[in-house]
């Protein structure tokens, strides 16, 4: 008796579960097999016969969020990237990293020239992994799995997913500064050196900094709610209201530093090889600020209406757009030395909490509205380039439960629960940590970029990019392909001894001019590494000419019996390697 209310209870808490699971599931496309969804219910078997096909248990592989977007959803054109991208460049994160080159040694027009070189070296990368989802309509998390494999995708998903919910952290406590400066515009007692401090001295924030990091968090949520179709008009705001802003801040600084000629007239305080390795790390700082978006571009770019339309656009956009913020970051910058003397002041915002302390009520009321607009940028900045990125990529890891929205919101909660006030300590860490994650990311770029560019010539199999099955392309060995991993950890091995000099261990002076270009270290030789072993042990699913055909999909359902149901057939499938062809089992 004891043995049969046991039996009958174990499925009754097993189907409650599949109940819980189901309710917590996000939308899906019907017709999905257990492949491509992940049912928990220890009810379900391992591998069960659907549609005449062979299914087995898998992580699930799509969602709405992650299937190509449809035409419907291709709402971006030419000018919502450009303001998608004038809006992502005046932000504070871009004035800091300007600012840094000044504080490092160099002289504004010295910085200048880095910036737009970095700046017009990212653009080139965008562009290059951006075509791939303009021209499929796919994500990151989806074009990785073309080189990467169905389930090797998922450590550089999960790399990449990890970034954004730091960065989104780093964003949002620069933001709550923002929020910092406004309250304190209006009341001169919120004041972090009065009002009682419960965190540690060496900790790198205080309570007043913290509350108003909290404040700015809490503001931020709402703006995940909505898709990302639908956010461009956010962007669109911030195009108009941020440079109008900055402009005023800049005019101000020149004014109060009594024009500019003290300011251009400050030398270089470096000379020699000093002063190029200095120019070099600029360059590499600013593409090092862009790492994260040269890898995710696709999850913006597959919503372009037309494949051109994410081209010219971001190629223009993202050098010019950053230049202008870095010119009133450095210029910003350097004026502090003629205002308040000694070292130049890299970050803007204390430039204007300086402004509050020597400012009338007229004067705390520029700054408020100031203030305002930089608040606004770091929101705007946080949902483009860290939440939806987030999103994007947590979807990808568990697509049954998570959608865009429900990853940013994770994103969120990790930034709040991390520590990023400790990567805003001073400039020489900020840039280090840029330079650190870029390593990785740079290698992940330069394994997608070869296998696109060079190696399967533009075709991608968009639908096999869904199936978890055995006789997908993309499959390679049990899910993961080892050319890539070996092209990936290529290019992290040649800057590992250059990063322990950056974190303060004695290397080689070599190993530290390697790791100064560290993004094209880690770029090059993963690129060329996967290249090399493509060509001596080839792979599936590759053109011989240049062929993109992504605008002749017209069924973008990926159901596998989505191509039967709609009586178009289906196509044949090539076994991946140590597999055998399951295609006829029944």
């Amino acid at each position: 008796m004891e043995n049969t209310t046991f039996a009958t209870e174990a499925p009754r808490k097993r189907n409650g579960f599949k109940r819980f699971a189901d309710r917590l599931a996000v939308e899906q496309e019907p017709g999905l097999t257990t492949a491509q969804l992940m049912d928990p219910c220890p009810s379900i078997a391992c591998s069960s016969r659907r549609n005449d096909k062979l299914t087995t248990d898998a992580p699930q592989l799509t969602n709405h969020d992650l299937k190509p977007v449809e035409p419907a959803r291709r709402q971006w054109g030419p000018w919502n990237f450009v303001g998608f991208w004038i809006a992502d460049s005046f932000n504070i994160n871009t004035w800091m990293i300007s600012g840094s080159m000044i504080v490092g040694g160099l002289s504004w027009w010295q910085s200048w020239i880095c910036v737009w070189l970095g700046y017009a070296i990212s653009g080139f990368f965008i562009c290059l992994t951006g075509r791939i989802g303009a021209q499929y309509h796919i994500g990151f998390p989806v074009v990785a799995r073309s080189s990467f494999g169905i389930w090797g995708s998922l450590w550089p998903v999960f790399n990449r997913a990890i970034m954004a919910c730091i960065w989104y952290g780093v964003q949002s406590y620069i933001g709550g500064r923002c929020v910092y400066i406004m309250i304190r515009a209006i009341w001169l007692s919120w004041d972090r050196y009065t009002i009682p401090n419960t965190f540690p001295e060496n900790s790198g924030t205080t309570t007043a900094d913290y509350a108003s990091f909290f404040i700015f968090w809490l503001c931020s949520l709402p703006a995940i709610w909505f898709p990302v179709h639908q956010i461009r008009h956010l962007f669109t705001v911030k195009s108009y209201v941020v440079p109008v802003a900055g402009v005023a801040f800049l005019i101000w600084a020149v004014v109060r530093a009594k024009g500019l000629g003290d300011i251009v007239r400050q030398p270089a305080r470096l000379e020699g090889s000093e002063l190029a390795w200095e120019f070099v790390k600029g360059v590499m700082s600013s593409i090092a600020n862009f790492a994260t978006l040269i890898v995710n571009d696709p999850d913006f770019s597959r919503f372009a209406g037309k494949p051109k339309d994410a081209l010219w656009s971001q190629l223009f956009a993202i050098p010019i757009g950053f230049a202008v913020t870095s010119f009133i970051g450095i210029i910003v910058s350097s004026s502090s030395t003629v205002i308040y003397g000694g070292d130049p002041i890299w970050d803007p915002l204390v430039l204007l909490e300086k402004f509050i302390d020597d400012s009338g009520s007229a004067g705390r009321f520029g700054v408020f509205v100031i203030a305002t607009a930089f608040a606004l940028a770091q929101l705007g900045t946080n949902i483009a380039a860290n939440s939806v990125s987030a999103g994007t990529d947590l979807t990808a890891l568990l697509p049954r439960w998570l959608d865009i929205r429900r990853g940013g919101y994770i994103a969120a909660v990790v930034g709040l629960a991390m520590c990023p006030y400790t990567l805003l300590t001073d400039s020489n860490q900020f840039t280090t940590y840029l330079s650190a994650y870029s390593v990785f990311l740079s290698s992940i770029a330069g394994v997608m970029i070869s296998d696109y560019y060079f190696v399967r010539r533009g075709y991608l199999d968009v639908k096999e990019l869904y199936d978890a099955r055995p006789t997908s392309p993309y499959r390679f060995t049990y899910g993961f392909h080892w050319r890539a991993y070996a092209a990936y950890i290529a290019g992290i091995l040649i800057n590992v001894v250059g990063f322990a000099g950056a974190v303060g261990t004695k290397v080689p002076i070599g190993a530290t001019y390697v790791y100064n270009v560290n993004f094209f270290g880690g770029f090059g030789v993963s690129a060329f590494v996967y290249w090399g072993l493509c060509k001596l042990s080839p792979i599936p699913a590759c053109s011989d000419k240049w062929m993109e055909v992504g605008d002749e999909i017209e069924d973008l359902r990926v159901a596998y019996d989505a191509d039967n149901a709609s009586g178009t057939g289906s196509q044949d499938y090539v076994p991946g390697e140590g597999e055998k062809d399951v295609s006829k089992v029944v």
